[in-house]
């Protein structure tokens, strides 16, 4: 796929001229990214792809949650947009994108904690929402709009997640701007530090997921989930601290689930999206059927 002529000359009136062919960035699944230079800078050109609506992305939201993260130091710049097409354009960051295994060493975990500090912490006022337990029932009705499928397993982690929202820790307070989509592939190493990129599903929301989301994407243990709390907090996690991040990491393996499902319903991409939806429904299913589920809401304060 090429960056359209007239996208190229439409954003060439705000950055300046363009200087070679765009290239195709890899990485993303539902959006088409390009490198490209306008006006002696390095740029990366965001298209969204078809019905990403559905999935409850708020491109308007993401402009203003990416240019906001930016002026904390944790995202790269935003510098042009277009509304029809919807195109975004943000600086170039230059850096590899993080493994997991780099993200939990001591070292990214303390720097990944005091980037989500800074953005639960600023002055945001989006229109953009995002509600994980509401977010999973709209994916439900749109896939079975669509003629789509809601596997069984659906009603039986529906059930587990009516009672993780009743649970007192996770009260996170004022809803606060949260990424949302902390997967490792959007956390880049430069030398000035990590930079979080890809906030299509930013929104005002509950800090919790976005640990919660973090941590699961991210595979950290015991100890690596207490260190990582410990710099968010400023403190040491107390049991219901930690109740709360990892009752949040069955809440994004129940939203991933769904967004595999609803993917079956309206994407055409080359995708297996019924085995990620599958992955994400048996490592789901699996905690909340053990024992330690009915420990974590005990600690989290739930009632039985």
């Amino acid at each position: 796929m090429a960056l359209a002529a007239d996208i190229v000359e439409r954003l060439e009136q705000q950055l300046g001229a363009a200087e070679g062919e765009p290239t195709v960035l890899g990485g993303g699944i539902t959006n088409h990214n390009f490198r490209a230079r306008f006006g002696g800078r390095e740029v990366v050109v965001r298209l969204p792809g078809n019905d990403t609506e559905l999935l409850g992305s708020d491109r308007p939201g993401e402009r203003e949650a990416n240019s906001l993260a930016a002026a904390v130091g944790v995202a790269p710049a935003v510098l042009a947009h277009l509304e029809d097409p919807v195109v975004l354009v943000t600086e170039f960051v230059e850096g590899p994108t993080m493994e997991s295994a780099e993200l939990r060493e001591p070292r990214a975990l303390a720097g990944v904690a005091a980037a989500l500090r800074k953005i639960h912490s600023c002055d945001a006022r989006l229109a953009a929402r995002f509600d994980a337990f509401r977010l999973v029932e709209e994916y439900a009705a749109t896939s079975r709009s669509r003629g789509g499928e809601v596997p069984a397993a659906y009603e039986r982690a529906h059930a587990a997640a009516a009672r993780i929202e009743a649970a007192p820790a996770l009260d996170g307070g004022a809803p606060v701007l949260c990424h949302d989509d902390l997967l490792p592939a959007n956390f880049i190493a430069t030398p000035a530090g990590i930079r979080i990129v890809d906030w299509e599903y930013a929104g005002m929301g509950n800090r919790w997921f976005d640990l919660g989301n973090f941590a699961v994407n991210n595979e950290l243990g015991l100890a690596e989930e207490e260190v990582f709390l410990s710099v968010y907090l400023g403190t040491a996690p107390s049991p219901a601290d930690l109740a709360a991040l990892r009752l949040m990491r069955l809440m994004s393996d129940f939203r991933e689930a769904m967004w595999g499902v609803v993917q079956q319903a309206i994407s055409d991409l080359d995708f297996d999206f019924e085995e990620y939806a599958t992955k994400h429904f048996d490592r789901l299913l699996a905690a909340i059927e053990s024992p330690g589920f009915e420990a974590m809401l005990e600690d989290a304060g739930a009632a039985r």
